[in-house]
């Protein structure tokens, strides 16, 4: 029972110290003047990811690997059968060029990097995959040119400054929400992983397999505040763009730097959730161009959550 309550309370922890690591850092830049642009597209952004990091982060220095590579892969099919198909029910969703031509097939890419640099075993004969550091290196580098493109785009996305905090503190008061920030998401991602280790091991299940589910889920819950309220709010361009930008984060950012602080070993047997990865990517292009405009529609949001139940189940019955 013990713990359950602390799998839960970890993830208490996780989303509020992500939730003042966001408040603080923002009342911060404002205090140096830097505009709610800028604010929205670092801070805001990186917030709704730092979840799955420090999950990651602390599962790659107790080599639980298989909770590492899941979190990401099961976080990255969430954010677009889960959330993108809930926001879509509550609004449908109509995006610009730019997101349909260039950041979606970034997504894309990222998964199909991932599925190239992890598979050793099936490229070039080694004895084992990995994600080495070298790979980790690799998706920084992506990862940099990726912030440098968003910089350049960050102009043309309405709606970014509405997710920034407004509330401004003094400047002891944002430190210390940041540093009580640094702590929850340490000691929450600690205690889901500790939580997430003992779960899999009563239950006869793989590392891996909480990581798809329980674990991903759970880190993804920030995505999908944001993302409903954007949607509510009829702010689609946030409400996709926080998903595509999180997705491309999690993989080029969140597996770069595990990978960069502990290799991680790939068990082939996850291909098939990279596979979801990217058929809920290529079904998320896709789908933008049915009835003549790039919208995802509330129809095309219950076949994703159709789709995430199908895989969900799949999981349970592999797992």
């Amino acid at each position: 029972m013990i713990v359950y309550v602390l799998l839960v309370v970890g993830f208490v922890f996780l989303i509020k110290g992500a939730d003042f690591l966001v408040v603080g850092a923002s009342s911060i830049a404002r205090r140096f003047n830097v505009s709610d642009l800028v604010v929205g597209l670092t801070v805001v952004a990186f917030g709704t990811s730092t979840p799955e990091l420090f999950v990651n982060i602390i599962a790659s220095i107790n080599g639980n690997t298989g909770i590492a590579v899941g979190n990401v892969l099961g976080s990255n099919s969430a954010n677009i059968f889960l959330i993108l198909g809930i926001s879509s029910i509550i609004y449908p969703l109509s995006v610009g060029k730019g997101t349909v031509w260039k950041e979606i097939p970034l997504s894309l890419l990222a998964a199909l990097m991932l599925g190239v640099l992890a598979n050793d075993v099936l490229i070039d004969g080694n004895v084992y995959s990995a994600l080495t550091r070298i790979d980790g290196l690799v998706f920084i580098a992506f990862f940099v040119i990726f912030l440098y493109y968003s910089f350049s785009i960050a102009k043309r996305i309405e709606g970014t400054e509405d997710h920034v905090p407004t509330k401004q503190y003094r400047l002891v008061t944002s430190f210390l929400l940041v540093i009580l920030g640094l702590i929850g998401l340490s000691l929450g991602g600690k205690w889901i992983v500790d939580g997430a280790v003992r779960i899999a091991s009563a239950l006869g299940v793989s590392q891996s397999m909480i990581g798809l589910t329980i674990v991903a889920v759970g880190t993804s819950l920030p995505e999908l505040a944001t993302s409903a309220v954007a949607a509510s709010k009829k702010n689609v361009e946030i409400a996709v763009g926080n998903v595509v930008g999180s997705n491309i984060f999690n993989i080029f950012f969140v597996l770069g730097i595990s990978s960069i602080i502990n290799p991680i070993p790939f068990q082939p047997k996850s291909n098939i959730d990279i596979g979801v990865v990217l058929l809920a990517s290529v079904l998320l292009f896709v789908n933008m161009f049915t009835g003549g405009k790039r919208v995802l529609d509330r129809w095309e949001g219950i076949v994703f959550l159709v789709l995430y139940v199908v895989y969900i189940g799949f999981l349970i019955f592999q797992g």
